[in-house]
């Protein structure tokens, strides 16, 4: 059909008019920067003027990035992603989203970054279901009284030092003496429970986090154990929201009413890539060059561990923050910062690491700051007075060193706190349940492995666990409950315990 000039101005119109009811105009807009700078790890924007703190930014090349250092020309991010092909003069959009992570069961088993991508080269997640890596922490009238234990397995914890469901302990102490061990020998003892695991690597080597996976693997806890990994080799803004997502997925089950132990390994590697990032986004430093925040950060990550109420689901996370300490020094920076955070710490020594008294826990220098609160009853009967005792004769060891004269009570109570040490020794692999640590702890209380000579200790340890796994009066049963160790069954367990040291000939 033929228009003449005249008619157009017709037409046209009427084409609009048609256009414009069949389809809805739409109007999409977006803020967009420029960006002005680019660092290891951070990227500095201009042109961000309503960007708000901890929003997503995408970078043009498909980097994400966190918002966080925010002035009136330009805007700081940290870059989540490598962004090897970011340069000067990119485009960077805002999304009015804050950053979130893939949370739910599907995780269970797997190996993830803290975004929720897949690491160990299995199958995608089908999930979608994703949460904020930073929400509120539960409000203090939300928090339930830390009442219950969770058992670790290692004697020296479970008796001295208890840690109780939404406890936040630390594990401290210089490097290669066993902290990592510590924390993953608890997750193992989870194996016959119903609490689930969850362990964060921060800028571990891959070997380390992959010796992890495998430990997890063969003490049959794998499946039930998340493990969110970032190596030293993957950006520091990575490093720095590693401890933050694995809470979030943590708290995905706790809300349902389930219990989590999650380990962060470690807090000094968190801390290190935060002071980098504070650096290069041209923050103020303080002490150590430490940013003025760092115990902001870490005291918003360890507030998220609690014991909820039951009318919230009664669900727990349990925290065991890992640090690193150097030469022994527990008063530096961030050792002194998670110490006055947390709620009690278990101290590892070199010392006792190389003197081979494995796990070299320094009982006197640990500590509990819920105590026999968060400790079965049959516990309380038995070392009510073993930390002490223990410090009295670490005393008098140093003492006897100097060749004095002691005299008979002295030497009596030295020669059981070394049997004490002894018994306290333990294999990382050889996690006791609550019944065969109380029948051996209290054998060594009470006075019953005086007479075994030192070389025999070990071998008096395993009869003494051999006659409570055999046992079928009920003790097992007793001990691990809820119940306080009755009178009468304490009798009945020295009885056994007697039993068993003279059959086997262990005592002279």
């Amino acid at each position: 059909m033929a228009y003449s000039i005249l008619d157009l101005p017709e037409e046209i119109s009427r084409l609009l008019d048609k256009s414009l009811s069949d389809e809805p105009l739409q109007i999409e807009t977006a803020e967009i920067g420029t960006v002005t700078n680019v660092s290891r790890g951070v990227a500095h924007i201009r042109g961000l003027a309503s960007v708000k703190a901890n929003e997503l930014i995408m970078l043009s090349d498909g980097t994400p990035a966190l918002a966080t250092s925010i002035a009136r020309t330009e805007t700081g991010v940290i870059l989540l992603g490598a962004g090897r092909r970011l340069k000067p003069g990119d485009n960077a959009m805002r999304t009015h989203r804050i950053i979130t992570t893939v949370v739910g069961d599907e995780l269970l088993g797997r190996v993830v970054d803290p975004l929720g991508e897949i690491l160990d080269g299995g199958v995608a997640l089908r999930s979608r279901l994703r949460q904020p890596i930073e929400p509120k922490a539960p409000e203090i009238m939300d928090r339930a009284p830390v009442s219950q234990p969770i058992q670790t397995g290692i004697k020296a914890i479970d008796a001295t030092i208890p840690i109780g469901l939404g406890q936040r302990e630390l594990i401290l102490g210089d490097r290669q003496t066993g902290k990592t061990a510590l924390a993953v020998a608890t997750l193992a003892n989870q194996r016959n429970t119903d609490v689930l695991g969850i362990y964060c690597a921060i800028g571990q080597r891959a070997s380390a986090t992959a010796r992890v996976i495998e430990n997890l693997r063969e003490a049959g806890v794998l499946k039930k154990t998340i493990v969110v990994a970032t190596s030293g080799e993957d950006p520091p803004g990575l490093q720095y929201i590693a401890p933050y997502a694995a809470t979030t997925m943590a708290e995905h089950f706790m809300s349902k009413g389930r219990n989590v132990v999650i380990v962060y390994d470690d807090l000094t590697r968190h801390a290190r890539a935060y002071r980098e990032l504070s650096l290069l986004l041209r923050r103020p430093p303080g002490r150590e060059a430490y940013p003025g925040d760092i115990f902001y950060i870490h005291a918003r990550l360890l507030e998220r561990a609690t014991h909820l109420r039951e009318h919230l689901g009664g669900g727990s996370i349990t925290a065991l923050p890992v640090v690193e300490t150097q030469a022994g020094n527990i008063s530096a920076y961030i050792p002194t910062n998670l110490i006055s955070i947390t709620d009690g710490q278990i101290y590892l020594s070199p010392t006792l690491f190389q003197k081979g008294i494995l796990p070299a826990i320094a009982i006197g220098r640990s500590v509990s700051r819920v105590g026999g609160k968060a400790q079965l009853p049959a516990y309380r009967g038995v070392v009510q007075s073993l930390k002490l005792a223990y410090a009295q004769f670490e005393e008098l060891e140093s003492f006897s060193r100097f060749s004095t004269r002691l005299d008979d009570e002295t030497r009596r109570q030295i020669e059981r706190g070394r049997r004490v040490r002894e018994i306290l020794k333990q294999d990382e692999i050889d996690l006791l349940p609550v019944s065969e640590q109380i029948a051996v702890l209290l054998a060594v209380t009470e006075g019953l492995m005086d007479a075994v000579p030192m070389d025999k200790i070990k071998a008096a340890e395993a009869a003494v666990r051999a006659a409570m796994r055999h046992e079928r009066d009920g003790l097992n049963a007793t001990l691990a409950g809820t119940d306080r160790l009755h009178e009468s069954d304490r009798l009945r367990l020295l009885r056994l315990i007697e039993k068993t040291l003279d059959d086997h000939g262990l005592r002279a």
